[in-house]
Parts: C-alpha cells; sequence; structure tokens
C-alpha cells in the first residue's frame, strides 16, 4: 500500500472519530472518540513527514526480493518487547495500591481502570503481538511461503496496534462491558474482529500455498488459536448498543446464561490464546534453540487433538456453586482433570526435546528461560485441574490463590517462552551474530523467575489464608472475621507481591535494552564469568 493511500484511510479514520466524538451521546464515547482522533491525527502527520515525494522514476526500488517477509515480524517483535514493559509496570502499580491504597489516583488512575489495562496489556498486547511475530515468522520457514495478501499483513499488526489502544484508553474513561478478558466496549469488539479475520486469511493463505508438503505441528496450535479464539470472542460479545453514537451495549444474554457464556469464553482464552499459540511457540522455538528434533511427533500430535477436544469444556469449573446447574460444572470439573494428562504429555515432549543436548544448559541462558516455561506450563496445568475440584474449589475460589496460579502461568509460561522465543528471533531478523549480551539474559533469567516464584509463592499463602479467614464461623454460626480483617491479614503479603512484579518487571528492562543494543550494535565481547585474566583448561 503506498503512503497516499494510507494517509487516505488514516484521514477517513480521522473524519469518523472526530464525528463520533461531536455527535456522541454520552461522555465515554465522546472522550474515546476525541483520543482517537489524535492519536490518528498524529499518525497522519507520521505517514506524511516519512514519504517520499519524488518523482516515481527516481525514487529507489522497493520490492522486497527476500524469501520471506520479515519486515512485520520486526516490528512486532519491538510492539512485544514495548507492550510488555507497559504491562508489567502497569502490573507493579494495582499491586502497589492493593499494598498501599493511598496510591489508587481518581478518576483515571485507580486500581478499578487500571486492573483491567494490566490484564488487557500483558494477554492481549504482549502475549497477542508475540503469537502475531512469531506465527509469521514460523509459517514462513516451516511452509517456505512468504506471507500471504501483501500488506494485509501490515493491516492486522497496525489494527491490531489500534484496536490496544481503543482497549487501554477505553479502560481509563470508563469504557467497559465488565467481563473478564472482554471488557472492551461494542465498537472495539467490532474492529478487532475485522483485524482477526485478516489475521486468519493472511495465515491461512500461507499455509495453502505452502511449498513444503507437510504441515508441521506448531502450525496446528497456531491454526487451532486463530479460529477458536475468532469464535470466542464473537460469540461472548454479542451485544445490543444502546445507541450507535454511545459508547454503552448490554449483552445479548442475561444471568446464569451470560456467567456461562462467559467462562466458557474466559476459560478458553487461556486454553485458547494463552496455551494452544504458545504451545505453537514452544514447538518451534524449542527445537531450534536445543537444535534437536521434537522428542516424538506423534506425541504431538496426540497433545494437540487431545487439547482442542476437551479445553472447550472446561469452563464452566469457574461456576461451582452458583446458579449454574451441579451437572454443569461437574462436567467442567471432569474435563478439567482430564486436561491434566495431554497438558503433561505436551510438557514431556517439550522437555525430552533436549534429550542428547542437556549439556547446553549450562552454557545458553536462552535455552535455560525455555526449559523454566516449559516448568512453569507444567505446574500450571497440574495446579489448575486440582483447583476446579470442588472441595479445592470451596477454599480457592474468589482467594488470591486463584491469582497466584494465573500469574504463575500468564508470566512463568507465556511471559518466559515469549522472552525465549524473543531472544532467538532477534539476532536473526537483524542478522547479527548473537545476541548484545548473554549476561544480561542470565540476569533476566534470574530476576524474572525469582520474581515470579516469590509472587506466586506469597499469594498462594495470602490465598489459603483468605480462604480459611471466610469460612470460620463462632459457635453461634456468624462470621468470626469481617472483610478488612482478611485484607490487614494478607498486607505482608501484597508488598511482597509487588516485590516480586518489580523483580519481573527489571528483568523485562534488561531485556529491552539487550534488544536496542543487539539491533543497533550488534553483539558485545564478553569472557565467561571468573575467567578474567586465566587460560581455562579443557578439563574445566
Amino acid at each position: 500500500m503506498s503512503n497516499g493511500t494510507l494517509t487516505v484511510f488514516i484521514a477517513i479514520g480521522v473524519i469518523l472519530s472526530a464525528a463520533a466524538s461531536i455527535f456522541a451521546q454520552d461522555d465515554i464515547l465522546r472522550a474515546h472518540g476525541l483520543l482517537m482522533t489524535v492519536i490518528m491525527f498524529i499518525g497522519m502527520l507520521v505517514v506524511i513527514v516519512l514519504s517520499d515525494y519524488r518523482p516515481a522514476h527516481s525514487r529507489p526500488s522497493r520490492k522486497d526480493d527476500s524469501p520471506y517477509m520479515d519486515d512485520v515480524v520486526r516490528f512486532g517483535v519491538i510492539a512485544t518487547v514495548f507492550w510488555g514493559v507497559v504491562g508489567f509496570l502497569a502490573g507493579v502499580a494495582i499491586a502497589a495500591q492493593l499494598a498501599w491504597p493511598q496510591l489508587n489516583i481518581e478518576p483515571y488512575f485507580n486500581f478499578n481502570r487500571l486492573r483491567p489495562l494490566h490484564t488487557s496489556a500483558v494477554i492481549f498486547a504482549f502475549g497477542g503481538n508475540a503469537l502475531i511475530a512469531t506465527s509469521f515468522y514460523v509459517v514462513q520457514r516451516t511452509c517456505r511461503a512468504r506471507l500471504f495478501g501483501g500488506d494485509l499483513a501490515w493491516f492486522v499488526f497496525w489494527g491490531y496496534q489500534f484496536f490496544i489502544l481503543l482497549a487501554a484508553t477505553g479502560y481509563l474513561v470508563g469504557a467497559t462491558q465488565s467481563k473478564e478478558y472482554a471488557e472492551p466496549e461494542w465498537y472495539t469488539d467490532i474492529w478487532l474482529t475485522i483485524v482477526w479475520v485478516a489475521y486468519l486469511i493472511v495465515f491461512m493463505g500461507t499455509v495453502i500455498n505452502r511449498k513444503e508438503p507437510h504441515i508441521y505441528v506448531a502450525n496446528w496450535f497456531y491454526m487451532a488459536f486463530i479460529i477458536t479464539v475468532a469464535m470466542l470472542h464473537i460469540v461472548n460479545n454479542l451485544s445490543v448498543p444502546v445507541s450507535f453514537l454511545g459508547g454503552k451495549s448490554y449483552s445479548a444474554f442475561s444471568g446464569v446464561q451470560d456467567a456461562l457464556t462467559q467462562w466458557w469464553y474466559g476459560h478458553n482464552a487461556v486454553g485458547f490464546f494463552l496455551t494452544a499459540g504458545f504451545l505453537g511457540i514452544m514447538y518451534y522455538f524449542i527445537p531450534k534453540q536445543a537444535n534437536r528434533p521434537v522428542y516424538s511427533y506423534r506425541l504431538s500430535i496426540v497433545h494437540f487433538w487431545s487439547l482442542i477436544f476437551l479445553y472447550i469444556w472446561a469452563g464452566p469449573h469457574h461456576l461451582h456453586y452458583t446458579a449454574l446447574p451441579d451437572w454443569a460444572s461437574s462436567l467442567g470439573m471432569v474435563f478439567s482433570i482430564m486436561l491434566w494428562m495431554p497438558s503433561w504429555g505436551g510438557m514431556i515432549n517439550g522437555l525430552m526435546t533436549l534429550s542428547g543436548a542437556w549439556d547446553k544448559l549450562r552454557t545458553d541462558p536462552v535455552l535455560r528461560m525455555m526449559v523454566i516455561a516449559v516448568a512453569f506450563y507444567g505446574m500450571s496445568t497440574f495446579e489448575g485441574p486440582m483447583m476446579s475440584i470442588k472441595s479445592v474449589n470451596s477454599l480457592s475460589h474468589y482467594t488470591d490463590w486463584t491469582i497466584g496460579h494465573v500469574h504463575s502461568g500468564a508470566l512463568g509460561w507465556n511471559g518466559m517462552i515469549t522472552f525465549g522465543a524473543i531472544y532467538y528471533m532477534v539476532p536473526k531478523l537483524w542478522g547479527r551474530e548473537q545476541l548484545y549480551s548473554l549476561r544480561l539474559v542470565d540476569w533476566h533469567l534470574w530476576l524474572a523467575t525469582i520474581g515470579i516464584v516469590i509472587y506466586a509463592s506469597v499469594m498462594w499463602v495470602a490465598g489459603i489464608t483468605q480462604g480459611l479467614m471466610w469460612r470460620e464461623y463462632d459457635d453461634q454460626g456468624f462470621l468470626v472475621n469481617s472483610f478488612i480483617d482478611t485484607v490487614s491479614a494478607v498486607h505482608p503479603e501484597y508488598v511482597l507481591r509487588a516485590f516480586g512484579g518489580l523483580l519481573y518487571l527489571s528483568g523485562a528492562l534488561l531485556m529491552a535494552y539487550n534488544v536496542y543494543k543487539t539491533v543497533t550494535v550488534g553483539a558485545r565481547r564478553t569472557e565467561p564469568v571468573g575467567a578474567a585474566g586465566k587460560q581455562l583448561e579443557p578439563a574445566e
């Protein structure tokens, strides 16, 4: 797409956003429209300034003859790093607000508005960009074909960034459906649907045009993630706007049906967005980093089909002891327990891929990071089925135990495997021999690991404390503890949670610096730790 055409499209967006702001019937859409007008106007000015106005015959040729379309992947990697830092910073901020409530700044920067900003920034901005970038990288190389659709891939990338801005600014001005992992209002949902369909076309078109007869297993996981998330998003976000010039809408479902639809969506957002998609990353990048084939390709296929068929039924375990029929929540529990085996089959497959290459863990911090990610995947996929059991759920649900479980999975599994993929891709995408500093990767590894271990551990303690205090009755049947008593009891754990998050954020900042230096400078000459001024013997 030419810069002139792009400028016209953005200008149309500026006009529509300005019209929405002017004619809006509520403050939410008015504020959101104004914000989007400013953002798109700045984007239009950037495109105009960067445009080449020389006659066409005097411009250098822009034809890309490279075998793969990697510019969009490079932008995706940069966006992943940027949104990761933003999301982790928001997480540290809200953890600090829970520990020290005076840090809540009304009305835009209180916990209620920053909390969905944090979850969406980490899951959809950081995780979503990681999945788009890695899927574009992997599908081209495993299919030996350029991305289908030409500039459509660029529309997917920039359209997704625009969705992130719509969602994030919407949370701050109060535009929310109040649905977990599905907070954006109706107009943002429609835009995401358009972008996601374009993403599906690019990915599927590349697979169809492949020059490699076999479809590698990582692409199966990516396809399942793209298709299922589209279905989940459309069904759960069926809603009726109060007005087409207003920001508020009401769900097409109500009561217990709305709750069941929401957690069918919510748990499968975890199952397909945060599990299936990232398993695609695992099945490509661990074998590449270890320079070993997948341990068992047959097991990877069993893992795929078992996961796909079982995960979709597990959502009702979020609704134990509610108005949902008991048989439905029991069904969710049974399928959740059944999920344990295929999940651990995938974990074993990932770990055993290192057979014959375990010695590389001594010298390769990137591979260590990937192995730690798989270990967290195994832990989370054991803890989740255990927490779905009704007797355990009666203690754990609605407590910080659930928060610890979610973060051990999201930061331990999704975060660490993403960091490993970024460290693998960056030198190759920018033509460097290796990363700027492997020592910084080591620092990142330990800061992130210690941070998430502290976080998850103190949340387990806090959650069990809360659960036990909430079910404590006196001899007359009255609750012994008020809610504020439980809040006061877990204050030390909240302080430690903020500290753990700060360590994790520090590691992400080191990654951002390492990526920046790799792109701009290349590899730095370093000696092994403790080797300065000493000639090492072979046995050492």
